[in-house]
């Protein structure tokens, strides 16, 4: 489980594997000293670091993470976001965040307001039941507040600190960013929704 509050890493290399692809990051300073077998959010998805070297980790990508995530577009020198998971003895500054990238969205449009800059994104229609204003999202792994939705578009606005901390002030038209929908009302959908019936079994 995370929280949304992440740092900034770099990617060194990305191939492909008999089992998927493998990527290597240059993690934000020596104080990131995750061990084999930790997990690791990356851009907003879970994995498992696989080896690490000094201030380098590896993780594997499998083919599902592959498909449903925006990594096919990463090259060295990428910069993504990335977190440790969260201790349930610590306070929690964002939101839950799962690591189970829903789909990617696509950035159509983004403009400023004073300091702030908002984005307005399209999100894949199986995820737009879990959109709510004020409903949390989580863009690239950053935990984020949707400030409103419009059909299957929703807009957030990212303050000071966000922008200095991620990379999304620097996303433009066009581009892919992993989005997860708000842990808490995906429960609610399942049990207030009729979908649920082909979700959960009766015994």
């Amino acid at each position: 489980m995370f929280t949304g509050i992440v740092e900034p890493a770099t990617v060194r290399s990305i191939r492909p594997t008999g089992q998927g692809h493998r990527l290597t990051l240059a993690l934000p300073s020596a104080r990131w000293r995750p061990t084999v077998g930790e997990s690791l959010a990356v851009n907003g998805a879970c994995l498992t670091v696989t080896g690490r070297r000094g201030p380098l980790v590896r993780c594997d990508v499998i083919p599902e993470t592959w498909r449903r995530t925006n990594f096919a577009r990463l090259r060295p020198g990428s910069r993504v976001h990335v977190e440790r998971p969260m201790q349930f003895a610590d306070r929690v500054h964002g939101h839950f965040v799962q690591g189970h990238v829903d789909g990617t969205g696509t950035v159509l449009g983004r403009g400023r307001r004073g300091e702030e800059v908002w984005l307005s994104i399209r999100v894949p229609a199986a995820m737009r039941r879990w959109l709510l204003p004020k409903g949390s999202l989580a863009v690239d792994g950053v935990s984020l507040t949707i400030v409103a939705v419009q059909g299957g578009t929703v807009r957030v606005d990212l303050i000071p600190h966000t922008l200095r901390h991620s990379t999304l002030g620097q996303r433009r038209p066009g581009e892919l960013v992993n989005l997860e929908g708000d842990y808490l009302l995906k429960w609610a959908s399942l049990w207030m929704l009729p979908h649920r019936k082909g979700v959960v079994s009766r015994r």
